[in-house]
């Protein structure tokens, strides 16, 4: 994301080291949540913690936000050590996935209502609230009810009660989980300029890759209670680090070979589930004869009519289901060695070539720089 904020914003910093946690541990009963994480998130980022249900995501940005207490290590904000620091003392706000506004107040009241609570100025109130509505969108429903809000518009409202006291960190627990699809792609953009707009650092939690992929400018995965990758997410989608990395974050293909020839620019792999030894333009650090896994993203294979070349990745099979998805279609060819492959065709490329159909025989390509090796 580019750095569009105002020097005059309330939320204004440095570009630097915000929040560190530190070899942090939750252990409940005999039970390991959290397993000695350290993660470092800098100040105005959005970072995301990406993980399915009981990964340790939601543990760890509750023990944040202060409502889980931390069994070991130590969490810094803005080099404060808040670590046992009491939910209400620490400069956090957390938006939550029911969004919890109060039904009977207006919109309005809703969003003041922290604000008064800390006994901040009536004029000053108002002038915040509305400040916090309109960088939402929301100011001209003030005085309507929860319940005559749609979902994103009630998003949308919690987000302004969480911006409007103005935290120095803002942490979303499934921020998008209430909403349909197609409303939710929306909030996503939309959310992701606000929080640029602002300028606060945010920590979000989501199981959903393609929400931590659009929002986020660096996500971490979690597995088991520990980080198995950080970076962005170009980063994290095109050089996983293992198959579950792999296979978490987008859909892919994964091959079991050897590597049967280790030169200095190429290698090659032969795996059961090809009649050739699959082509990789770089070397890797396992051995001669180790026994590796290969990820090859659907968007990278091609499928064609014609047997390819002898310098190509390629495969023989039959196609075995088409789904048309609008801007591109998805396909799966069933290997001659039983491996069934996923394929992502643009509808453009189908619309220019003549589309095999369910039960064509095909052959599918992929490049030999399109190949990531993974430790067993």
């Amino acid at each position: 994301m580019s750095d569009s904020r105002s020097a005059a914003s309330p939320w204004s910093g440095d570009a630097e080291e915000f929040v560190r946690i530190d070899e942090v541990v939750k252990i409940y009963d005999d039970t390991v949540a959290v397993q000695s994480v350290s993660l470092s998130v800098r100040r105005h980022e959005t970072f995301a913690l990406l993980g399915s249900s009981g990964s340790g995501k939601s543990t760890l940005l509750r023990m944040l936000a202060g409502f889980e207490e931390v069994t070991s290590g130590r969490i810094y904000l803005d080099n404060e050590d808040i670590t046992d620091l009491p939910p209400y003392r620490r400069p956090v706000n957390m938006m939550f996935q029911s969004y919890a506004l109060f039904p009977h107040m207006s919109i309005e009241a809703n969003v003041a209502f922290g604000l008064k609570q800390e006994g901040v100025a009536k004029n000053e109130i108002h002038e915040r609230v509305f400040e916090a509505l309109d960088l939402v969108q929301m100011a001209g429903y003030a005085r309507r009810k929860p319940h005559q809000l749609s979902g994103g518009q009630q998003q949308r409202v919690a987000l302004a009660r969480s911006l409007v006291k103005r935290p120095k960190l803002l942490l979303l627990d499934e921020p998008m989980s209430a909403l349909d699809k197609k409303i939710r792609q929306k909030t996503q953009v939309e959310l992701a300029r606000i929080l640029e707009q602002v300028g606060v650092t945010c920590i979000m939690v989501t199981h959903d890759q393609e929400e931590a992929m659009t929002m986020a400018d660096r996500l971490a995965v979690m597995s088991e209670g520990q980080i198995v990758q950080c970076g962005t997410p170009q980063d994290v989608y095109a050089f996983p680090n293992s198959r579950f990395v792999a296979g978490f974050i987008g859909s892919t293909n994964l091959f079991t070979g050897t590597i049967v020839v280790d030169a200095a620019d190429h290698i090659l792999i032969e795996s059961a589930d090809l009649s050739r030894p699959l082509h990789v333009s770089h070397g890797v650090s396992e051995p001669l004869g180790m026994e590796v896994h290969v990820s090859i993203r659907p968007e990278n294979i091609r499928i064609l009519r014609e047997q390819p070349g002898t310098e190509d990745n390629w495969g023989h099979g039959m196609v075995s289901h088409v789904a048309w998805l609008g801007s591109y279609a998805r396909y799966q060819i069933r290997l001659d060695s039983g491996m069934a492959l996923e394929a992502t065709v643009h509808s453009l490329a189908l619309a220019q070539a003549d589309a095999p159909g369910l039960d064509d025989e095909v052959y599918v390509v992929w490049s030999s720089d399109s190949v990531t090796v993974l430790p067993s």
